[in-house]
């Protein structure tokens, strides 16, 4: 099965292979059998970073924000569109920099919004600031092409 892709599950964070064919059929999970995308940003902590970051087939869009943060709130719908927009072959995740300083430390983050693209475990590029749903759209498009 060369052309499965390993996906964690956002509920039980079981890894569950899937054909790449079978991608948009609605996969489930295979432990717990909810569904493995549901076009939702995903929260993300110092536990399970790593198993969505580094495990997963599936490129991963993070938003390392804080609360208190104005431009933050500011791009949260707007996040949140682009990961219905790009599910199920791009993860959207955030990081709230306040409950997990470790993660916003590990990565250097100076200013929030900072968003991180991640694929194979790998950072590909990051963006600081705050973008509306198209640009946010067009930068993960183009920096995965």
């Amino acid at each position: 099965m060369s052309d499965a892709l390993l996906v964690p599950c956002t509920h039980c964070q079981a890894l569950n292979r899937i054909p790449k064919e079978r991608l948009e059929d609605t996969p489930t999970c295979g432990r717990c059998k909810s569904p493995l995308f549901d076009g939702t940003v995903l929260a993300l902590s110092a536990p399970n970073f790593e198993l969505h970051v580094s495990k997963s087939s599936l490129p991963l869009l993070v938003d390392f924000w804080a609360p208190w943060c104005g431009p933050c709130r500011s791009m949260a719908p707007a996040f949140e569109a682009a990961a219905a927009r790009l599910s199920p072959h791009v993860r959207l995740a955030k990081v709230n920099t306040e409950e997990h300083p470790s993660l916003a430390a590990r990565f250097g983050i100076r200013s929030i919004p900072t968003l991180i693209l991640f694929q194979d475990g790998n950072e590909i590029v990051r963006q600081a600031g705050a973008m509306g749903v198209e640009d946010i759209l067009r930068w993960t498009r183009q920096h995965l092409a």
